[in-house]
């Protein structure tokens, strides 16, 4: 069994001769509705696989993102891959199958994946058979439900977590390991990147605009109305089909983040879209040419597949994004923020190297005596949307305390101040949080508990002797006197 994607813009690019023909296989995709990125899975005779094909096909109708729908298709295919090993498949696997694929994936691979890992890859697999019981391919699921679980879970409960950074180990990751610095701020002849104002951009405009790796990552130049904006003015960018779960919000883009993405356009960018400017030719009738910019009304015109299109930006998905381009005086140039050799829009996989780059920089360059201490685990572009809300959290909250210091409530506020003015409320909209529950997680990391520690076992560490029993009691004293005071 062999896994295949519907790609409808290289049905132009097939050699003479093979199969039906372009115009003819272009007319079949539209007429069956089969969604660009929508997973195939073909027997040795190249046949669809049943009924594995058809549910990713309904996936893909309900409009999965192709990043989404190529994950999925990766898990599906390795379960199938191990059940085939077995003499079984996904009519006929048995509570047994799954416990011994759950323990080969956490337990007896070479590297066991990781509690959250195998935590999306169930729920991947729980959805799967749903779907088989409700369409009738099997009787019932293949495990039996004791309190609500079954075996694919690990008895483990979730909670989301929050790494947030301090002010100098941003500083560091942006300058030192996006931007090739020294630790003490001077120049490194020895560093090698090529894009350290693209690097140290994206991280500046991920930590103060709080957008998650897909939001920033696909912005479009139109967007942060390039070329029309007057110094020093913010931007407000509608989010929609690149944020998670589709949730519309607006994301406030503070001057001091498009500043160093001005910085970026201007000293890198310009040189890498007209460097690509050939090899963008080279793909001209796959890519979506804009002819005119709605700002606006945040719409984009142009040409795409031989027919004239107008989309709203915030609908534009990040594969359309990614073809988005429009022609200047040097010949097409991308649309998108951020763009790598060859002009395209960087794609997840990218961003985790450069991000894997810049953690091995750090790590290197962590014995220098300006250097913060790094935690063990590399940093990711989502804890800086971790540091964002924490740190609008922080500020909110004193705002409040300092109004209510300022002039006292006579009584409870009303519901229409609560909504305006409480700092939950207002991060979980700037965040596009589901629910509040997920926003009073951060309440946890307002203050942190070390430095309670360094100050409760302080004065124990400069006697010479002390034990380990005197200083805890030493810390409980401190704690029962601060809570009678």
């Amino acid at each position: 069994m062999d896994l295949y994607f519907v790609r409808p813009r290289l049905v132009d690019h097939l050699p003479a001769g093979m199969g039906p023909g372009p115009v003819a296989v272009r007319q079949l995709l539209e007429h069956r509705a089969i969604p660009d990125g929508t997973p195939v899975f073909l027997d040795e005779q190249m046949r669809p696989v049943d009924p594995i094909s058809s549910w990713f096909r309904r996936l893909a109708v309900e409009r999965r993102d192709p990043e989404t729908l190529r994950c999925y298709a990766y898990i599906t295919r390795r379960l199938c891959a191990f059940l085939a090993e077995r003499g079984s498949d996904l009519l006929s696997v048995t509570e047994a199958d799954l416990l011994a694929y759950r323990a080969a994936r956490t337990e007896l691979q070479d590297v066991p994946v990781d509690n959250e890992t195998w935590r999306r890859e169930a729920s991947v697999l729980n959805s799967l058979f749903t779907w088989l019981v409700e369409e009738g391919h099997l009787r019932r699921r293949p495990f039996r439900m004791h309190n609500q679980s079954n075996p694919l879970n690990l008895g483990i409960k979730h909670e989301m977590k929050i790494r947030h950074l301090a002010l100098d180990q941003y500083l560091y990751f942006r300058d030192v390991g996006m931007g090739g610095q020294l630790p003490d701020g001077g120049v490194d002849v020895t560093f090698r990147g090529w894009a350290p104002h693209r690097h140290r951009a994206a991280v500046e405009l991920a930590l103060l605009t709080g957008m998650r790796k897909q939001e920033w990552s696909t912005l479009l130049l139109p967007e942060l109305t390039e070329g029309i904006r007057r110094p020093g003015d913010p931007v407000e960018v509608m989010l929609q089909a690149c944020a998670k779960y589709k949730k519309r919000r607006v994301v406030y883009v503070p001057p001091a983040a498009l500043e160093m993405v001005e910085t970026y356009l201007l000293m890198e960018r310009s040189e890498v879209a007209a460097k690509a400017a050939k090899t963008l030719a080279r793909w001209h009738k796959d890519l979506f040419v804009v002819t005119d910019v709605d700002t606006a009304h945040g719409k984009l015109s142009g040409v795409l597949e031989g027919r004239r299109r107008t989309f709203a930006i915030a609908a534009m998905p990040p594969r359309l994004r990614r073809l988005a381009v429009r022609e200047s005086d040097g010949g097409l140039e991308p649309l998108a923020v951020f763009i790598g050799h060859g002009g395209r829009m960087l794609g997840p996989s990218s961003w985790d190297r450069v991000r894997e780059d810049a953690w091995r920089r750090m790590a290197e360059r962590s014995r220098a005596s300006t250097a913060p201490v790094l935690p063990n685990r590399p940093w990711r572009f989502h804890d800086l949307r971790h540091t964002f809300c924490l740190q609008l959290l922080k500020y909110l909250m004193r705002l409040v305390a300092d109004r209510e210091a300022a002039s006292p409530s006579t009584g409870l506020p009303t519901l229409g101040e609560h909504i305006a003015f409480n700092p939950l409320l207002v991060v979980q909209r700037r965040m596009g949080h589901s629910s509040p529950a997920t926003t009073y997680l951060y309440l946890r990391y307002l203050e942190d508990p070390m430095n309670y520690v360094d100050a409760a076992f302080a004065q124990w560490t400069e006697h010479d002797g002390a034990t380990y029993a005197e200083i805890a009691r030493g810390a409980l004293a401190e704690e029962g006197h601060s809570s009678a005071s």
